[in-house]
């Protein structure tokens, strides 16, 4: 391994991730530099478990990536769902060799094995509520992944970690933002055609909302789209 090459690729790649313009681009960003990255890496996604059930794959470079993770979430085991459960605080994971008998996952490893899986590595990117997001990366071949691959690939992810939150925090912000802006033009629409007060068209919305199970947001873009509300 060419640690020092390896050093400058990895400070291009986080100069790279923070100044990507959506969380889709760093998420895509984060497994592209994966298959750049971690020698013996095939393929690489982002997987999403939420509720310790639902699984969603965002960026995968393969198509292998999305069919492991539709196995994990239908047979309810792997070691993705190992790491949103584990009690001792575990951030990454190696499977060396899915030729061989995995009695962890009985279920999971020989159908991977069938999908094309060789070896596979995963580590923890964050935790959130109910929800926890992981970097995996695969290799079609069995002993694909070295400690050095794995320590590389911790490195990876531990940048991808702090750029996908501030990734996060911006999107929420400019979510907030535009939901603050549509909501205050609603509630102009409703103080100018109903003469109420600010505090008033408000109230509106919000009972609105309530009463039909609708989202605050959504009742104000009506508005703003259609008019009072009827």
């Amino acid at each position: 391994m060419d640690w020092a090459g390896f050093a400058q690729q990895l400070a291009s790649m986080a100069r790279d991730l923070l100044a990507q313009e959506s969380v889709d681009a760093t998420l895509a960003r984060i497994t592209e530099s994966a298959t750049e990255l971690v020698e013996g890496c095939d393929a690489a996604g982002n997987l999403v478990l939420h509720g310790g059930k639902e699984v969603r794959t965002l960026a995968p470079t393969d198509q292998l990536v999305v069919d492991s993770d539709r196995l994990q979430e239908r047979l309810g085991e792997g070691p993705c769902f190992d790491v949103a459960r584990a009690e001792n605080d575990e951030r990454v994971f190696r499977i060396r060799d899915f030729t061989r008998e995995q009695p962890r996952w009985p279920e999971y490893a020989p159908a991977a094995h069938r999908l094309g899986v060789g070896s596979m590595m995963g580590f923890l990117l964050y935790t959130e509520d109910e929800e926890l997001g992981a970097l995996n990366v695969y290799s079609r071949r069995p002993g694909a992944f070295t400690e050095a691959s794995e320590l590389a690939g911790w490195l990876l992810a531990s940048h991808a970690a702090v750029a996908f939150s501030s990734a996060r925090t911006q999107a929420q912000l400019e979510h907030a933002v535009t939901t603050r802006h549509v909501i205050g033009e609603a509630m102009g629409i409703l103080m100018g055609g109903h003469h109420l007060t600010e505090e008033q068209a408000f109230g509106v919305l919000r009972r609105y909302s309530q009463e039909n199970n609708i989202k605050l947001r959504e009742v104000a873009r009506r508005v703003c789209e259609e008019g009072p509300l009827s």
